[in-house]
């Protein structure tokens, strides 16, 4: 055993093996880290601190259950057993009075003890990827609870009095079969995030626009069909992402929620956005693409803090003058759509850093293009253009312009020559001009149309996002693609879990 030199009393923390050697001196040790020790049990060491520890680190192990001595632990104020094997809770955790933060996530625990109400010290709850279907009654004791995360369960309702818990301000219960939620909830008055994302709502739940003070709502991943204007009672709301739903209209009262910075209707079967868009003032994140978009209104233009716009995989064939107005935009993406030019006024845009125009008819650019000249990434692959303006040779910070899928250099370089009918000087080199798709890459007829395939493919082209480094000697990977970070509270999920238990086994 190894012997920790002790002259006076003091506090130890880290991961220790208690010293035998010194019996006439008191050991104060509050906090312990047994993580990533492939134990199989809780350390019997543990209980010799039962009157002092207050934190308890066993993560990542494979611990199956709690010994009951444990729960003798009675200072203890945070209990961390995620990544475990645990099957269950016993009961007598109502012993840990003082309990303010509970960590059980990844494990195989199916549900709460009833007893779990006498912990009402609990301030935090992480209880992600379990198998749990439902929350006892005692559960909505615990008032002092501030945080809980229940992503990745089994929950298909909530209890009833639920609202309870009035100091809840984060609630994460993405990935459940939730598809109401209680009326008790209009009393969570200080929630602030709520996440419902991958669940089974097929309309928005009445209650949330009672819930005032909300900043956060994820919605995205239901069954939604419309988006209804009471959500524009969410005067303090921020953050909306209700993409990858079947939204066909968005009603003209969104513009109450006069908060908002970010907006995400990725993924929908919108035709059209209400003009009372224009009136979202604070919006710095606007996300229509993959829907069915004819046309933009004009009132776009009127967001003058957007700085990412993407409204790519639509049907547009034009963008309203009114772009040009979008003097804080720094990204858009208008990639797989109809658009046979842009207009003049794009310009204007001079913050734009990456604009991507991918698979779309466009013929030639404006000259106007020339003004944007804090662009960096241009992606041009997939049109019909024959040359490019004069005016790209202002674009001194263009590290990666992409003329062609196959391309394999960010930046080919570029001869000037007469226009053969305007005589202007236009740039031009190998890969003009531009030769769109043929049909064998678009199988559209119905004879050859693969659904799977179409669905597969579709789920490649939807949202990327452009990277570049900041050194411009780095040219060769600048303009690299990437899926954009999607937030996920739990990047584990139950099929994981299950399947590294297999393979213990």
């Amino acid at each position: 055993v190894q012997c920790l030199e002790m002259t006076t009393k003091r506090k130890l923390i880290g991961r220790l093996v208690p010293c035998r050697c010194f019996r006439g001196e008191e050991e104060i040790v509050s906090v312990l880290d047994y993580s990533h020790c492939s134990l199989q049990q809780v350390p019997k060491e543990v209980f010799n601190f039962e009157r002092t520890l207050e934190e308890l680190y066993l993560d990542a192990n494979q611990i199956e259950e709690l010994p009951k001595q444990l729960f003798n632990c009675q200072a203890l104020r945070k209990l961390s057993i995620p990544d475990n094997d645990l099957s269950s809770l016993p009961t007598s955790i109502a012993s840990l009075v003082n309990l303010k933060e509970l960590d059980i996530s990844k494990n195989g625990v199916q549900e709460f003890p009833e007893s779990i109400k006498c912990c009402k010290c609990l301030t935090i709850i992480e209880a992600s990827v379990n198998p749990i279907s439902k929350l006892p009654d005692g559960f909505t004791q615990l008032l002092n609870l501030t945080q809980l995360y229940l992503n990745d369960a089994f929950l298909e309702f909530l209890p009833a009095n639920f609202g309870r818990l009035v100091k809840l301000r984060i609630l994460e219960l993405r990935e459940n079969h939730l598809k109401t939620l209680p009326k008790s909830m209009h009393k969570l008055a200080q929630l602030e995030r709520l996440d419902l994302g991958n669940n089974e709502f097929s309309e928005l739940p009445e209650v949330l626009d009672q819930i005032q003070n909300l900043r956060e709502l994820w919605m995205d991943n239901n069954a939604l069909q419309v988006l209804p204007g009471s959500i524009g009672k969410l005067k303090m709301l921020v953050y909306l992402d209700m993409s990858k739903n079947r939204i066909e209209t968005v009603d003209m009262d969104i513009s109450g929620c006069e908060a908002l910075e970010d907006l995400l209707l990725s993924s929908n079967m919108l035709q059209q956005l209400p003009d009372s868009i224009g009136l979202l003032k604070k919006l710095t994140t606007l996300k229509v693409d993959d829907n069915q978009l004819t046309m933009l209104p004009n009132t776009i233009g009127n967001l003058s803090l957007l700085e990412e716009f993407d409204c790519s995989c639509n049907e547009l064939e034009s963008l309203p003058s009114t772009i040009g107005y979008l003097h804080s935009l720094r990204t858009l993406a208008v990639d797989e759509n109809f658009l046979p030019e842009l207009p003049r006024e794009i310009g204007s845009c001079k913050n734009v850093t990456v604009m991507s125009l991918r698979s779309n008819k466009l013929e030639f650019l404006p000259e106007e293009i020339g003004q944007m000249q804090k662009l960096r990434v241009l992606n041009l692959s997939d049109n019909r253009l024959k040359n490019l303006p004069f005016s790209f040779t202002k674009l001194k910070e263009l590290a990666a312009l992409w003329l062609s899928d196959n391309q394999s250099k960010a930046l080919i370089p570029l001869q000037t020559e007469a226009h053969p009918e305007t005589k202007q000087r236009v740039l031009t080199n190998y890969m003009f001009p531009q030769q769109p798709r043929g049909d064998e890459d678009f199988q559209s007829d119905s004879d050859s149309f693969n659904p799977t395939l179409w669905e597969e493919q579709r789920q490649q082209r939807m949202t990327v996002a452009f990277e570049f480094e900041e050194k411009k000697d780095d040219d060769e990977n600048a303009g690299e693609v990437k899926p954009p970070p999607t937030h996920s509270p739990c990047k584990i999920t139950m099929q994981e879990i299950q399947a590294e238990r297999s393979e213990k086994v």
